[in-house]
Protein backbone atom coordinates (compact mmCIF):
# COMPACT_ATOMS: atom_id res chain seq x y z
CA UNK A 1 0.00 0.00 0.00
CA UNK A 2 2.98 2.27 0.37
CA UNK A 3 3.33 2.57 -3.38
CA UNK A 4 1.14 4.85 -5.47
CA UNK A 5 0.07 4.03 -8.99
CA UNK A 6 2.52 4.69 -11.78
CA UNK A 7 1.43 7.08 -14.49
CA UNK A 8 2.53 8.83 -17.63
CA UNK A 9 2.82 12.55 -16.90
CA UNK A 10 2.84 15.06 -19.73
CA UNK A 11 3.05 18.85 -19.70
CA UNK A 12 -0.40 20.35 -20.17
CA UNK A 13 -0.92 22.56 -23.16
CA UNK A 14 -1.98 26.18 -22.44
CA UNK A 15 -5.46 25.51 -23.85
CA UNK A 16 -6.09 22.98 -21.08
CA UNK A 17 -4.39 24.69 -18.21
CA UNK A 18 -4.71 22.62 -15.01
CA UNK A 19 -6.40 25.49 -13.21
CA UNK A 20 -9.40 24.87 -15.46
CA UNK A 21 -9.66 21.14 -14.88
CA UNK A 22 -11.75 19.28 -12.33
CA UNK A 23 -12.64 15.67 -11.62
CA UNK A 24 -15.73 16.18 -13.80
CA UNK A 25 -13.96 18.04 -16.60
CA UNK A 26 -14.98 17.14 -20.17
CA UNK A 27 -11.30 17.13 -21.10
CA UNK A 28 -9.49 13.84 -20.57
CA UNK A 29 -7.02 13.54 -17.71
CA UNK A 30 -5.98 10.08 -18.84
CA UNK A 31 -2.56 11.31 -20.02
CA UNK A 32 -2.55 14.86 -18.64
CA UNK A 33 -2.30 14.04 -14.95
CA UNK A 34 -2.10 16.63 -12.23
CA UNK A 35 -2.11 16.64 -8.45
CA UNK A 36 -2.14 18.88 -5.45
CA UNK A 37 -1.04 18.86 -1.82
CA UNK A 38 -3.59 21.54 -0.98
CA UNK A 39 -7.31 20.91 -0.68
CA UNK A 40 -9.29 20.86 -3.94
CA UNK A 41 -12.14 23.32 -3.90
CA UNK A 42 -15.74 22.17 -4.06
CA UNK A 43 -16.53 24.42 -7.02
CA UNK A 44 -16.63 23.02 -10.55
CA UNK A 45 -13.28 24.69 -11.26
CA UNK A 46 -11.16 22.93 -8.64
CA UNK A 47 -7.69 24.45 -8.48
CA UNK A 48 -4.58 22.31 -8.60
CA UNK A 49 -0.88 22.95 -8.66
CA UNK A 50 0.42 22.60 -12.23
CA UNK A 51 3.92 21.62 -11.11
CA UNK A 52 2.81 18.43 -9.37
CA UNK A 53 1.38 15.25 -10.83
CA UNK A 54 -0.94 12.57 -9.51
CA UNK A 55 -1.30 9.04 -10.87
CA UNK A 56 -5.06 8.70 -10.23
CA UNK A 57 -6.69 9.65 -13.49
CA UNK A 58 -10.27 10.60 -14.22
CA UNK A 59 -10.89 10.55 -17.95
CA UNK A 60 -13.63 11.13 -20.47
CA UNK A 61 -14.84 8.05 -22.32
CA UNK A 62 -13.77 9.63 -25.59
CA UNK A 63 -10.06 9.32 -24.63
CA UNK A 64 -9.33 6.01 -22.97
CA UNK A 65 -6.18 5.55 -20.93
CA UNK A 66 -3.47 3.32 -22.45
CA UNK A 67 -3.48 -0.26 -21.23
CA UNK A 68 -0.69 -1.48 -18.98
CA UNK A 69 2.06 -3.56 -20.58
CA UNK A 70 3.44 -4.77 -17.25
CA UNK A 71 1.06 -7.69 -16.83
CA UNK A 72 -0.57 -10.51 -18.71
CA UNK A 73 -3.72 -8.84 -19.95
CA UNK A 74 -7.28 -10.09 -20.10
CA UNK A 75 -9.00 -8.71 -23.18
CA UNK A 76 -12.16 -8.12 -21.15
CA UNK A 77 -10.59 -5.47 -18.90
CA UNK A 78 -11.68 -1.96 -19.93
CA UNK A 79 -9.48 1.13 -19.71
CA UNK A 80 -11.90 3.13 -17.54
CA UNK A 81 -14.18 2.25 -14.63
CA UNK A 82 -16.78 3.51 -12.22
CA UNK A 83 -15.44 4.59 -8.83
CA UNK A 84 -16.13 6.76 -5.79
CA UNK A 85 -13.63 9.60 -5.50
CA UNK A 86 -12.91 12.52 -3.20
CA UNK A 87 -10.68 15.41 -4.19
CA UNK A 88 -10.60 17.17 -0.82
CA UNK A 89 -10.82 16.16 2.82
CA UNK A 90 -14.13 16.55 4.62
CA UNK A 91 -17.52 15.03 5.42
CA UNK A 92 -19.51 12.58 3.33
CA UNK A 93 -20.40 15.37 0.91
CA UNK A 94 -16.89 15.27 -0.60
CA UNK A 95 -17.56 11.76 -1.96
CA UNK A 96 -18.36 11.87 -5.67
CA UNK A 97 -19.36 9.10 -8.07
CA UNK A 98 -17.26 9.12 -11.23
CA UNK A 99 -18.01 6.96 -14.27
CA UNK A 100 -14.69 7.32 -16.15
CA UNK A 101 -11.76 6.79 -13.80
CA UNK A 102 -8.77 5.08 -15.39
CA UNK A 103 -8.34 1.45 -14.38
CA UNK A 104 -5.13 1.27 -12.28
CA UNK A 105 -2.01 -0.11 -13.91
CA UNK A 106 -0.60 -3.34 -12.53
CA UNK A 107 2.96 -3.53 -11.23
CA UNK A 108 5.08 -6.66 -11.49
CA UNK A 109 4.19 -7.88 -7.98
CA UNK A 110 0.50 -7.01 -8.24
CA UNK A 111 -2.73 -8.43 -9.60
CA UNK A 112 -5.73 -6.54 -10.90
CA UNK A 113 -8.97 -7.48 -9.15
CA UNK A 114 -12.46 -7.10 -10.60
CA UNK A 115 -14.08 -5.96 -7.36
CA UNK A 116 -17.20 -7.86 -6.31
CA UNK A 117 -17.56 -6.40 -2.80
CA UNK A 118 -15.82 -3.95 -0.49
CA UNK A 119 -16.26 -2.99 3.16
CA UNK A 120 -15.89 0.18 5.19
CA UNK A 121 -13.77 0.63 8.31
CA UNK A 122 -13.37 3.55 10.72
CA UNK A 123 -10.00 4.25 9.10
CA UNK A 124 -11.85 4.97 5.84
CA UNK A 125 -13.75 7.96 7.21
CA UNK A 126 -10.84 9.12 9.38
CA UNK A 127 -8.67 9.17 6.28
CA UNK A 128 -11.37 11.05 4.35
CA UNK A 129 -11.56 13.60 7.18
CA UNK A 130 -7.81 14.21 6.83
CA UNK A 131 -6.87 12.74 10.21
CA UNK A 132 -3.54 11.49 8.83
CA UNK A 133 -3.04 13.63 5.75
CA UNK A 134 0.62 14.17 6.63
CA UNK A 135 1.32 10.55 5.65
CA UNK A 136 -1.54 10.08 3.17
CA UNK A 137 -1.13 9.66 -0.57
CA UNK A 138 -1.94 12.69 -2.74
CA UNK A 139 -5.51 13.61 -3.58
CA UNK A 140 -7.77 12.74 -5.39
CA UNK A 141 -8.45 9.39 -3.70
CA UNK A 142 -10.57 6.34 -4.40
CA UNK A 143 -11.29 5.16 -0.82
CA UNK A 144 -11.56 1.60 0.44
CA UNK A 145 -9.31 -0.91 2.24
CA UNK A 146 -11.18 -4.23 2.21
CA UNK A 147 -11.84 -6.05 -1.04
CA UNK A 148 -13.17 -9.35 -2.38
CA UNK A 149 -13.24 -10.17 -6.05
CA UNK A 150 -11.74 -12.03 -9.00
CA UNK A 151 -8.22 -11.75 -10.40
CA UNK A 152 -8.37 -10.54 -14.02
CA UNK A 153 -4.74 -9.56 -14.67
CA UNK A 154 -1.46 -10.83 -13.23
CA UNK A 155 1.91 -9.07 -12.88
CA UNK A 156 5.06 -10.73 -14.21
CA UNK A 157 6.44 -11.58 -10.73
CA UNK A 158 3.21 -13.04 -9.34
CA UNK A 159 3.65 -16.75 -8.59
CA UNK A 160 0.74 -17.93 -6.45
CA UNK A 161 -2.31 -16.34 -8.08
CA UNK A 162 -3.78 -16.62 -11.57
CA UNK A 163 -6.60 -15.09 -13.58
CA UNK A 164 -9.94 -16.36 -12.36
CA UNK A 165 -8.92 -16.82 -8.72
CA UNK A 166 -11.43 -15.55 -6.15
CA UNK A 167 -9.47 -13.55 -3.57
CA UNK A 168 -9.88 -11.19 -0.62
CA UNK A 169 -7.64 -8.92 1.41
CA UNK A 170 -6.79 -5.49 2.79
CA UNK A 171 -5.20 -3.73 -0.17
CA UNK A 172 -3.11 -1.30 1.94
CA UNK A 173 -0.09 -2.84 3.68
CA UNK A 174 0.17 0.09 6.10
CA UNK A 175 -3.15 1.57 7.14
CA UNK A 176 -1.90 5.10 7.79
CA UNK A 177 1.46 5.37 6.03
CA UNK A 178 1.08 6.09 2.33
CA UNK A 179 -2.08 4.10 1.54
CA UNK A 180 -2.79 3.56 -2.14
CA UNK A 181 -4.45 6.36 -4.05
CA UNK A 182 -6.78 3.93 -5.80
CA UNK A 183 -8.74 1.88 -3.26
CA UNK A 184 -11.45 -0.78 -3.34
CA UNK A 185 -14.57 1.36 -3.87
CA UNK A 186 -14.22 0.94 -7.60
CA UNK A 187 -14.82 -1.67 -10.27
CA UNK A 188 -11.12 -2.59 -10.32
CA UNK A 189 -8.20 -2.27 -7.93
CA UNK A 190 -4.52 -3.28 -8.15
CA UNK A 191 -3.04 -5.12 -5.16
CA UNK A 192 0.25 -6.75 -4.21
CA UNK A 193 -0.02 -10.54 -4.23
CA UNK A 194 1.35 -10.76 -0.67
CA UNK A 195 -1.67 -8.88 0.70
CA UNK A 196 -4.22 -11.34 -0.66
CA UNK A 197 -5.53 -14.81 0.09
CA UNK A 198 -7.85 -17.14 -1.76
CA UNK A 199 -11.46 -16.61 -0.68
CA UNK A 200 -12.85 -19.51 1.37
CA UNK A 201 -15.47 -21.34 -0.66
CA UNK A 202 -17.82 -21.47 2.33
CA UNK A 203 -18.41 -17.70 2.36
CA UNK A 204 -19.66 -15.31 -0.31
CA UNK A 205 -17.99 -12.16 -1.61
CA UNK A 206 -19.94 -9.85 0.70
CA UNK A 207 -18.92 -11.85 3.77
CA UNK A 208 -15.31 -12.10 2.62
CA UNK A 209 -15.04 -8.36 1.99
CA UNK A 210 -15.97 -7.66 5.61
CA UNK A 211 -13.10 -9.68 7.04
CA UNK A 212 -9.56 -8.61 6.06
CA UNK A 213 -8.68 -5.43 7.96
CA UNK A 214 -10.80 -6.35 10.98
CA UNK A 215 -9.63 -9.95 11.33
CA UNK A 216 -5.98 -9.01 10.76
CA UNK A 217 -6.29 -6.29 13.41
CA UNK A 218 -7.97 -8.69 15.84
CA UNK A 219 -5.35 -11.38 15.26
CA UNK A 220 -2.30 -9.11 15.46
CA UNK A 221 -3.59 -7.44 18.63
CA UNK A 222 -4.02 -10.82 20.34
CA UNK A 223 -0.54 -11.87 19.28
CA UNK A 224 1.08 -8.63 20.48
CA UNK A 225 -0.68 -8.91 23.84
CA UNK A 226 0.83 -12.35 24.43
CA UNK A 227 -2.58 -13.98 24.55
CA UNK A 228 -2.53 -17.78 24.57
CA UNK A 229 -4.53 -20.87 25.49
CA UNK A 230 -5.94 -20.92 29.00
CA UNK A 231 -6.01 -17.15 29.45
CA UNK A 232 -9.05 -14.94 30.05
CA UNK A 233 -9.96 -11.91 27.96
CA UNK A 234 -12.41 -9.00 28.12
CA UNK A 235 -13.40 -7.45 24.77
CA UNK A 236 -14.78 -3.91 24.85
CA UNK A 237 -17.09 -3.42 21.88
CA UNK A 238 -17.57 -7.11 21.22
CA UNK A 239 -20.29 -6.63 18.60
CA UNK A 240 -18.26 -4.30 16.39
CA UNK A 241 -16.25 -5.12 13.30
CA UNK A 242 -13.00 -5.92 15.14
CA UNK A 243 -14.54 -6.89 18.48
CA UNK A 244 -16.78 -9.60 17.02
CA UNK A 245 -13.70 -11.24 15.53
CA UNK A 246 -11.58 -10.85 18.68
CA UNK A 247 -14.26 -12.79 20.58
CA UNK A 248 -14.22 -15.60 18.01
CA UNK A 249 -10.44 -15.74 17.58
CA UNK A 250 -9.81 -15.75 21.34
CA UNK A 251 -12.27 -18.59 21.88
CA UNK A 252 -11.89 -20.78 18.81
CA UNK A 253 -8.31 -20.15 17.60
CA UNK A 254 -6.26 -19.07 20.65
CA UNK A 255 -8.07 -21.33 23.11
CA UNK A 256 -9.21 -18.82 25.74
CA UNK A 257 -10.37 -20.23 29.05
CA UNK A 258 -12.92 -17.42 29.39
CA UNK A 259 -14.18 -14.68 27.08
CA UNK A 260 -16.16 -11.70 28.35
CA UNK A 261 -17.39 -8.94 26.08
CA UNK A 262 -19.43 -5.74 26.26
CA UNK A 263 -22.25 -4.52 24.04
CA UNK A 264 -25.59 -2.75 24.19
CA UNK A 265 -28.66 -4.67 25.35
CA UNK A 266 -29.84 -5.78 21.93
CA UNK A 267 -26.53 -7.39 20.98
CA UNK A 268 -25.91 -9.59 24.02
CA UNK A 269 -27.25 -12.73 22.33
CA UNK A 270 -24.93 -12.12 19.38
CA UNK A 271 -21.95 -12.06 21.75
CA UNK A 272 -22.99 -15.40 23.23
CA UNK A 273 -23.43 -16.92 19.77
CA UNK A 274 -19.90 -15.86 18.85
CA UNK A 275 -18.41 -17.60 21.88
CA UNK A 276 -18.58 -15.12 24.76
CA UNK A 277 -18.93 -16.82 28.15
CA UNK A 278 -20.00 -13.54 29.77
CA UNK A 279 -21.98 -10.89 27.86
CA UNK A 280 -21.95 -7.53 29.64
CA UNK A 281 -24.58 -4.87 28.97
CA UNK A 282 -22.56 -1.66 29.14
CA UNK A 283 -25.75 0.38 29.49
CA UNK A 284 -26.48 -1.33 32.83
CA UNK A 285 -23.14 -2.59 34.16
CA UNK A 286 -19.70 -1.08 34.67
CA UNK A 287 -17.15 -3.69 33.62
CA UNK A 288 -14.47 -1.90 35.65
CA UNK A 289 -16.37 -2.80 38.83
CA UNK A 290 -16.33 -6.53 38.16
CA UNK A 291 -14.48 -8.53 40.83
CA UNK A 292 -13.12 -10.70 38.00
CA UNK A 293 -9.92 -9.51 36.32
CA UNK A 294 -8.55 -10.56 32.94
CA UNK A 295 -5.18 -11.45 31.42
CA UNK A 296 -5.95 -9.24 28.43
CA UNK A 297 -8.46 -6.47 27.82
CA UNK A 298 -8.97 -5.72 24.12
CA UNK A 299 -10.29 -2.15 23.90
CA UNK A 300 -11.91 -1.49 20.53
CA UNK A 301 -13.95 1.52 21.69
CA UNK A 302 -11.51 3.96 23.31
CA UNK A 303 -11.99 3.34 27.06
CA UNK A 304 -8.43 2.53 28.09
CA UNK A 305 -8.64 4.55 31.31
CA UNK A 306 -11.34 2.15 32.54
CA UNK A 307 -9.95 -0.92 30.79
CA UNK A 308 -6.77 -0.88 32.90
CA UNK A 309 -8.93 -1.39 36.00
CA UNK A 310 -10.13 -4.73 34.66
CA UNK A 311 -6.75 -6.26 33.83
CA UNK A 312 -4.70 -8.55 36.06
CA UNK A 313 -1.31 -7.45 37.32
CA UNK A 314 1.16 -8.20 34.55
CA UNK A 315 -1.61 -8.30 31.96
CA UNK A 316 -2.02 -6.29 28.75
CA UNK A 317 -4.55 -3.82 27.37
CA UNK A 318 -4.77 -3.61 23.58
CA UNK A 319 -5.89 -0.12 22.48
CA UNK A 320 -7.21 0.63 19.00
CA UNK A 321 -8.47 4.17 19.53
CA UNK A 322 -8.42 6.95 22.13
CA UNK A 323 -5.89 7.83 24.82
CA UNK A 324 -3.52 5.17 26.12
CA UNK A 325 -3.00 4.51 29.83
CA UNK A 326 -0.28 2.02 30.95
CA UNK A 327 -0.21 -0.96 30.70
CA UNK A 328 -2.21 -0.24 27.58
CA UNK A 329 -0.48 -0.16 24.21
CA UNK A 330 -1.59 0.92 20.77
CA UNK A 331 -0.64 -0.61 17.44
CA UNK A 332 -1.54 -0.14 13.79
CA UNK A 333 -1.99 -3.36 11.85
CA UNK A 334 0.30 -4.38 9.01
CA UNK A 335 -1.73 -6.11 6.32
CA UNK A 336 -0.54 -9.62 5.46
CA UNK A 337 -2.33 -12.13 3.28
CA UNK A 338 -0.60 -15.01 5.05
CA UNK A 339 -2.71 -14.30 8.16
CA UNK A 340 -5.86 -14.71 6.09
CA UNK A 341 -4.51 -17.94 4.60
CA UNK A 342 -3.74 -19.22 8.10
CA UNK A 343 -7.28 -18.47 9.27
CA UNK A 344 -9.06 -19.77 6.15
CA UNK A 345 -9.53 -23.30 7.59
CA UNK A 346 -11.42 -21.84 10.57
CA UNK A 347 -13.67 -19.94 8.17
CA UNK A 348 -14.19 -23.03 6.02
CA UNK A 349 -15.16 -25.08 9.07
CA UNK A 350 -17.50 -22.42 10.42
CA UNK A 351 -15.57 -21.88 13.64
CA UNK A 352 -15.06 -18.27 12.54
CA UNK A 353 -18.08 -16.45 11.12
CA UNK A 354 -18.15 -13.12 9.29
CA UNK A 355 -20.59 -10.65 10.86
CA UNK A 356 -22.19 -8.31 8.29
CA UNK A 357 -24.44 -5.53 9.60
CA UNK A 358 -28.11 -6.22 8.88
CA UNK A 359 -28.63 -2.80 7.27
CA UNK A 360 -26.37 -3.96 4.48
CA UNK A 361 -25.00 -4.90 2.18
CA UNK A 362 -25.30 -1.41 0.72
CA UNK A 363 -25.37 -1.24 -3.09
CA UNK A 364 -22.57 0.60 -4.87
CA UNK A 365 -24.87 3.55 -5.48
CA UNK A 366 -25.34 3.99 -1.71
CA UNK A 367 -21.72 4.48 -0.61
CA UNK A 368 -22.51 7.90 0.91
CA UNK A 369 -25.29 6.37 3.00
CA UNK A 370 -22.99 3.53 4.05
CA UNK A 371 -20.35 6.00 5.25
CA UNK A 372 -22.98 7.99 7.15
CA UNK A 373 -24.22 4.85 8.87
CA UNK A 374 -20.69 3.70 9.76
CA UNK A 375 -20.00 7.06 11.36
CA UNK A 376 -22.91 6.63 13.80
CA UNK A 377 -20.76 3.95 15.53
CA UNK A 378 -23.84 1.75 15.82
CA UNK A 379 -23.00 -0.90 13.25
CA UNK A 380 -23.02 -4.56 14.21
CA UNK A 381 -20.09 -6.27 12.56
CA UNK A 382 -19.07 -4.83 9.21
CA UNK A 383 -20.63 -2.33 6.81
CA UNK A 384 -20.34 -3.96 3.38
CA UNK A 385 -20.76 -2.58 -0.15
CA UNK A 386 -22.19 -5.16 -2.55
CA UNK A 387 -22.64 -5.71 -5.42
CA UNK A 388 -20.06 -3.56 -7.16
CA UNK A 389 -20.97 -3.60 -10.88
Amino acid sequence: MEAILSSTTLQLKPLYHPHHLSLSSPFSLSTHTVTTHRKLRKSSCQKVQPSLFVPLRVSANSQAAPASTEASTSSSVPSTMKAWVYGEYGGVDVLKFESSVSVPEVKDDQVLIKVAAAALNPVDFKRRLGKFKATDSPLPTVPGYDVAGVVVKVGSQVKGLKEGDEVYGDIHEKALDGPKQSGSLAEYTAVEEKLLALKPKSIDFAQAAGLPLAIETAYEGLEKSGFSAGKAILVLGGAGGVGSLVVQLAKHVFGASRVAATSSTGKLELLKSLGADLAIDYTKENFADLPEKFDVVYDAVGQCDRAVKAVKEGGSVVVLTGAVTPPGFRFVVTSNGSVLTKLNPYLESGKLKPVVDSKGPFPFSKVVEAFSYLETNRATGKVVIYPIP
